[in-house]
């Protein structure tokens, strides 16, 4: 089979195209036909070296295939099935320990960007119903992440007031399953253009973050001063302050990145006066990506691609992600 593998230190230039033995499938696994996959922050960071892997690591914690072989004791899944990975493959169910988020595709293990890749039959569950490979390889990690910060984590509802921050995955997919759940969207970007794209796509109000450096306080005068329910908080040190500033009294920020850096000030006495909830997660467990399946295939959302590209092309694919020019998830496909 064909793969693609990161040498050691690290680097877009060190991703290497091999040949390797295809897998089998033990007991308890199926074998995957991958199809496609869909890059992430954690992905390039890998690939970049940023996280450091074994030399050889098949990068890619995210992919899309067919079942072509199940192995003894396998019932969940037979030949032909349209298969989706998981992100942390121990984490059926429940609260997160560490136990269950160890083995992480693409970084504690060897990834998706594979043509065959072999796993228990509890890292996948089904893809939603009708969509692309392409479509179903953005969801484990990104959307998922925005499940859980929504649902999960800030149970958010018909009338509530969410803020998303610029045009990643993880915010698109915020902004999509805020408004299907009747949410108002309150959507930041530097980008005239990208603002106008995320109007399209129903956002309610529009903030240029560059243009307005207090957004936090334009956010909170368009909620008629009493601020908002949720912000799903990508920036971290750069961004949490007016994160805090737009947050209503006994408000809820998902913290899911730390694009601006891994410490910084953030404002306590405000967030503590204020009584907001400020949550880490990162992803969430089979569980919940098949909850959020079933609302996918009741509401009939769709996902935003912005590219594909085929396997040979991955570390084109990673220097289109660090543009920082596209909108909306990033596929690999093969």
């Amino acid at each position: 089979m064909k793969v693609a593998a990161v040498k050691a230190p690290g680097g877009l230039d060190k991703l290497a195209i091999e040949t390797r033995p295809d897998p089998v499938a033990g007991p308890g696994e199926i074998l995957v036909r991958v199809r496609a996959s869909s890059l992430n922050f954690h992905d390039y960071a890998v690939a970049a070296g940023i996280i450091k892997t074994p030399d050889g690591r098949i990068p890619m914690s995210d992919g899309a295939g067919d079942v072509v072989a199940v192995g003894e004791g396998v019932t969940k899944f037979k030949v032909g099935d349209k298969v989706l990975s998981t992100f942390f493959p121990n984490w059926d169910a429940g609260e997160p320990n560490a136990a269950r988020m160890v083995g992480v595709p693409g970084d504690g293990a060897d990834g998706f960007a594979a043509e065959l890749v072999a796993m228990p039959a509890t890292a996948f569950t089904r893809q939603p119903k009708g969509w692309s490979h392409a479509e179903a390889a953005t969801l484990p990690c990104a959307a998922l992440t925005a499940w859980r910060a929504l649902v999960v984590e800030a149970k958010v509802k018909a009338g509530d007031v969410v803020l998303t921050q610029g045009t990643g995955g993880v915010s698109i997919f915020a902004l999509q399953l805020a408004k299907a759940m009747g949410a108002t969207v309150i959507a930041t970007s530097s980008s005239a253009d990208k603002l106008a794209r995320l109007k399209a796509l129903g956002a309610d109000h529009l903030i240029n973050y560059k243009e307005d450096e207090n957004w936090g306080r334009t956010a909170m005068a368009l909620t008629g001063g009493r601020g908002v329910d949720e912000v799903v908080e990508i920036g971290g040190p750069g961004t949490m302050n007016q994160s805090i500033a737009a947050s209503r009294i006994g408000g809820h920020i998902s913290l899911i990145g730390v694009l601006t850096g891994w410490s910084g000030e953030i404002a306590t006495a405000t967030a503590m006066g204020k009584n907001i909830t400020i949550k880490g997660l990162t992803v969430g467990s089979r569980q919940e990506q098949e909850e959020m399946i079933a609302a996918i295939d009741a509401t009939g959302l769709k996902p935003v691609i912005d590219s594909s590209f085929p396997l040979e092309k991955i570390s084109d694919a990673f220097a289109h992600q660090i543009s920082q020019k596209h909108f909306g998830k990033i596929c690999l496909e093969f």
